[in-house]
């Protein structure tokens, strides 16, 4: 059930007017690396002309823009906004504390998504944490031609729906269905519902 787009928010005048100097910590991270701008916007997916302009303090990214950034830079998006980078050895096992995974919710909030697959993977290969609430629908347009859902229940209560057809799952099922019809994710019975969903792109 793909998310598409989605604004996190900005820094700017707007609530934010502490907002920290990023660009210069964006350049010394990017530099201490040997990084050219355009190595850092092919490992980010952030355009060089944006990347020149954060770092000369041009413009205010967004938090997704900042969550490939600190992600192409293995740092911590919180040391990020607190103006400093405290640098550690370098980890084999890079880790993505709770704090860190970006998740969306319903306006209503009958659903929500946790972001769990990495940024560079978007459009091709995409895993998300599920919760339903009672009730709760997570309805889709078709996705791009070939795509396909994979969803594994991890309780009972849940219903995969397409112009195709309809299943209940019970906990530890998986179903598998096209995604470029329009389809739909349901907690049914008056109970909430937990599932895994992978989208896979042609």
């Amino acid at each position: 059930m793909g998310p598409g787009a989605v604004i996190w928010g900005e820094f700017g005048e707007d609530g934010m007017s502490d907002a920290p100097d990023i660009g210069p910590v964006i350049q010394r991270e990017r530099k201490a690396r040997h990084l050219t701008l355009e190595r850092l916007a092919a490992l980010s997916g952030v355009s060089r002309s944006m990347l020149s302009q954060i770092e000369r303090g041009e413009s205010n990214p967004t938090f997704a823009v900042l969550w490939g950034l600190t992600q192409a830079l293995k740092i911590d998006l919180g040391d990020l906004i607190a103006g400093g980078v405290a640098h550690r050895q370098a980890n084999p096992v890079d880790v993505v504390t709770v704090p860190l995974t970006p998740e969306i919710k319903s306006p209503d909030g009958s659903w929500r998504l946790r972001i769990l697959s990495p940024p560079a993977m978007a459009g091709r290969v995409e895993w998300y944490e599920m919760e339903l609430s009672a009730g709760g629908v997570l309805a889709s347009a078709p996705h791009a031609a070939g795509t396909f859902e994979h969803l594994t229940a991890q309780t009972g209560s849940l219903r995969v729906k397409t112009t195709l057809g309809a299943q209940v799952l019970a906990p530890g099922e998986t179903a598998r269905y096209r995604a470029d019809v329009e389809h739909e994710i349901a907690a049914v019975d008056g109970k909430p519902a937990r599932a895994l969903l992978v989208v896979v792109y042609e």
